[in-house]
């Protein structure tokens, strides 16, 4: 065989069963890939963060960014969406009409890309996108919040929401419901599925975690009663 022959030798190569050490080499490049990209995309900014209040970063779906808007559709005040990622919500949110809008991630890349979609689509002037732990972000001038957040830090997120947000505030969290506060509306189903939660008071007891979840079935949209102040 000529050895400068590259069909040959790709032939050859096509045709060798690799060993026990060629595969796991090559599974340990493909670890250390994901691994890169993990800690260029993700990363960056966690270390500054106690580990239980960190959030890995999940895109939502076209469908989970249109129930999140069919919930704030048409609603006065400030739309903030805490842990932004790459920005999809803000953006929808502004050309739906929510004003102004805009979104906390500390992940820098996520930020820059969060503006460059902004950029394109020629929305960068009238967006805002801010790196910032979205757990020193003074929620008290929000009356629109959206969350797409981790079972493991909601409890404390509700804890947050009750102490800053305003009378009339409302909360929409995706993939998973707030643990005790009940839902004004729900939409979606399975990870698609929304929950819409109206602040009726501030302070320690008056607010709208006063009732527990009920049960709610898995199929179409469902309105739950409001709970009472």
């Amino acid at each position: 065989m000529d050895q400068d022959d590259p069909a040959e030798a790709l032939t050859e190569l096509r045709e060798k069963r690799l060993g026990l050490l060629e595969i796991v080499q090559a599974a340990a490049g493909s670890g250390l890939a994901v691994y890169t990209i993990w800690a260029l995309l993700l990363q960056p900014g966690f270390r500054r963060v106690p580990l239980r209040l960190q959030v890995p970063y999940v895109g939502a779906s076209a469908r989970q960014v249109e129930n999140v808007l069919s919930l704030l559709r048409g609603r006065p005040g400030k739309m903030v969406d805490l842990g932004s990622g790459d920005g999809r919500i803000v953006l929808a949110a502004h050309q739906c009409g929510l004003r102004p809008a805009m979104g906390y991630e500390l992940n820098p890349w996520l930020v820059g890309l969060a503006r460059l979609h902004a950029w394109r689509a020629g929305c960068s002037a009238s967006v805002c996108y801010h790196r910032k732990d979205l757990w020193k972000v003074s929620l008290r001038d929000c009356h629109n919040v959206s969350v797409f957040l981790a079972p493991s830090v909601l409890q404390l997120l509700e804890d947050k929401l009750q102490a800053e947000l305003p009378v009339g505030a409302r909360v929409v969290s995706g993939r998973f419901p707030l643990p005790t506060w009940q839902p004004v509306a729900v939409v979606g189903e399975g990870t698609d599925r929304v929950w819409a939660y109206d602040v009726h008071g501030s302070g320690p007891t008056v607010s709208s975690c006063g009732v527990p979840i009920k049960a709610i079935p898995e199929s179409s949209s469902t309105l739950v009663p409001r709970a009472p102040v």
